[in-house]
């Protein structure tokens, strides 16, 4: 199964805030990645990776 970035924080059952912490950007940032506004770097990519305890193969960012 795919997991976009909401559905990913949400399996995770974590707030927008707390990724955003985890992953070390504004919480802004982070809405931005997941409305789609913004583009998430690799590094970041694979923060959020780990915050979610998902693979990234398994994510679509």
């Amino acid at each position: 199964m795919k997991f976009d970035l909401r559905q990913a924080r949400q399996y995770a059952g974590l707030k927008q805030e707390e990724v955003a912490r985890k992953i070390g950007v504004a919480k802004i940032t982070y809405q931005k990645y997941e409305y789609g506004e913004r583009h998430m770097r690799t590094d970041k990519a694979k923060k959020f990776s780990e915050a979610v305890n998902i693979p990234q193969s398994q994510i679509i960012f």
